[in-house]
């Protein structure tokens, strides 16, 4: 090699050890124009331009090094890097897989494929994985420079753990990551995080304030500071922290968040919406602030304005992720005749449940009605008139003129509290309902009681979930209530409330088919809001449903019905965390009803 190429090559690693990026990516690419077939460069090139999120010239730069040598290790873990950066995760995960295989000894790999996977959810594989990269000496050498990554990626596990309700395995990780790096700041505050997720109010403000005084100009702290005083109801001592971290990062987009839930929790409107305002002068080009007040609008009934502010969720994917992506245009709500329409379901299992309803009314407006659902879902859309051709989600799509989300039906009908369409039931039982027989078996045994179907916890990694679940303990007091046998249609829970003559549905309960028929044998169902809460208001079957102190906005405040769904009737905290209360009202009415 020419003495002054090697020399260039040198400066830019040098850059690269000192964390000059932008500097050393401008050195490797004068290096490369006069050694273009050095692959160990265009490599190294690549993590530069990885670094400053250049994701299309990095995966160029990790071609051209592979096209130079197919073998070259950190070229292809850092394909791999721009594939998980760019949401490719399987792609990722397989490029980074084939490293590992090839050489265990690559830390670096092994801790991209920890990312990945924690990207994709599989926490079982994650802890695997690192459980391997923690061998002793694995991170000596020139991989100790990745000790804190580690570290980081054990504290991200372990938020990840918390968020499935995983408490102890969190914990675990979370400690794991402190063994690593004592001063990681994520791992502790998830620490308070699995106390206050679990009740434990003192003890999670002890932890967090302590991060607060060992870390005074971390906003992280001060926030989960700020969110548990709020859930223990000390509000004036909240109001001064959020006073603080206001004035410490004023233009910080995650405090505003984070004050704004707040804010949501406590039922503070007035304060919600300032806080809105407040980062509306700071960017008031921002769709997610729209998006915010949109739940203010539809909680107090405004729902022509709610509707029209909550479309701003489709201008803020990174944040939302509605994740879809058409060349073909917009549906605008007007006739459609001699034309195709696609409508895909956007959010979870409930939402697509609840804007089925507006099938009929899309297909009077013209042609041809294309629904893509969730897979699980099919078989129940299918019962609900309108849609020509129901299509499982990711399934090949035939051609079509334009599209929508359902999420974006009551704007494109602009929908008010007088024209809901509210006509149950909309849904009906699919004709083939695979547990058809068991579950009739099991309903035949309970036909001298009331039947009432019981939901207590919804899926254990929605983010409000430990809101809107209620502790099966909680649930005793129903067993005051005479005459009644009660079918779990509960999944995924280990915890069995205290009830006499209380059947497991969940066995029978494979699809929406089974669930659907199972609620159509019930006298009464009562449920958290859940996807089953949603498919039994559908249905037209008497359900009670139990509501967090601050609900989700379609369930609207200071009322006990619900537009949406005749036959419900919500019972609300009274209080944050307060399901005492509500439980005991339930045995009331039903006492009083009986």
């Amino acid at each position: 090699m020419n003495p002054n190429h090697r020399k260039l090559l040198t400066k830019a690693q040098v850059l690269d050890r000192s964390g000059k990026h932008l500097e050393a990516s401008v050195a490797y690419r004068e290096f490369l124009k006069r050694e273009p077939k050095h692959a160990d460069a265009w490599a190294d090139y690549a993590g530069q331009l990885l670094t400053l999120g250049q994701l299309d010239e990095a995966q160029k730069a990790c071609s051209t090094a592979l096209e130079q040598d197919p073998q070259n290790l950190s070229a292809r873990i850092n394909l791999g890097v721009v594939l998980m950066r760019l949401d490719r995760l399987d792609e990722a995960e397989s490029q980074l897989r084939s490293v590992v295989h090839e050489d265990a000894r690559r830390m670096d790999a092994q801790l991209f494929l920890a990312e990945c996977l924690l990207n994709k959810k599989d926490l079982g594989n994650v802890r695997t994985v690192l459980d391997g990269v923690n061998q002793p000496g694995a991170m000596s050498g020139r991989y100790s420079v990745l000790r804190s990554h580690h570290a980081e990626l054990w504290a991200i596990l372990g938020l990840a753990l918390l968020e499935v309700q995983q408490f102890g395995k969190a914990e675990d990780a979370c400690n794991a990551a402190l063994q690593i790096d004592a001063h990681n700041l994520r791992a502790k505050a998830n620490l308070g995080s699995i106390q206050m997720a679990q009740g434990h109010l003192d003890a999670a403000e002890g932890l967090f304030r302590r991060l607060v005084a060992e870390h005074p100009r971390e906003e992280l702290a001060r926030l989960l500071l700020i969110t548990c005083l709020a859930r223990k109801g000390e509000l004036d001592t909240a109001d001064q922290e959020i006073a603080k971290v206001i004035q410490q990062k004023p233009d910080s987009f995650v405090v505003h968040m984070s004050v704004a839930g707040t804010y949501y929790s406590i039922g503070r409107w007035t304060d919600y919406t300032a806080e809105i305002e407040r980062f509306r002068k700071i960017d008031h080009t921002l769709a997610y602030l729209d998006f915010e007040q949109s739940f203010v609008d539809l909680l107090f009934g405004d729902m022509l304005q709610g509707w029209e502010r909550y479309e701003a969720r489709l201008r803020v994917p990174k944040e939302l992720k509605p994740n879809r992506s058409f060349s073909q245009p917009t549906w605008n709500g007007e006739p459609f005749a001699g034309k195709t329409l696609l409508l895909w379901a956007e959010q979870g299992f409930g939402d697509t449940l609840m804007f089925l309803r507006y099938l009929p009314l899309v297909k009077a407006l013209g042609g041809q009605v294309i629904l893509e659902t969730q897979p699980a879902l099919v078989a129940v859309a299918a019962t609900c008139p309108g849609a020509d051709l129901i299509l499982a989600k990711d399934a090949p799509l035939p051609p079509f003129d334009q599209q929508a989300s359902l999420m974006s039906l009551p704007w494109l009908f602009r929908t008010e509290l007088a024209s809901i369409p509210a006509q149950i039931p909309y849904l009906d039982i699919p004709g083939e309902v695979p547990h058809r027989q068991a579950i009739q078996g099991l309903l035949a045994s309970a036909q001298e009681s009331t039947r009432i179907g019981l939901v207590w916890a919804g899926s254990p990694g929605h983010k409000r979930d430990v809101e809107r679940s209620v502790p099966a303990a909680s649930l005793a007091p129903l067993a005051d209530l005479p005459g009644v046998t009660w079918f779990s249609f509960q999944l995924g829970r280990p915890e069995i409330p205290p009830l006499p003559n209380l059947i497991s549905l969940a066995p029978m309960l494979k699809n929406f088919s089974d669930t659907a028929y199972a609620l159509s044998g019930m006298d009464l169902v009562i449920t958290v809001d859940t996807s089953v809460a949603h498919l039994a208001g559908a249905l037209g079957i008497p359900t009670l449903l139990l509501l967090s102190f601050q609900p989700d906005f379609r369930w609207m405040l200071d009322r006990d019905d619900s537009p949406w769904y005749p036959t419900m009737r919500l019972y609300r905290q009274p209080a944050y965390g307060d399901w005492g209360a509500v439980i005991r009202q339930v045995v009331t009415d039903l006492t009083q009803d009986a």
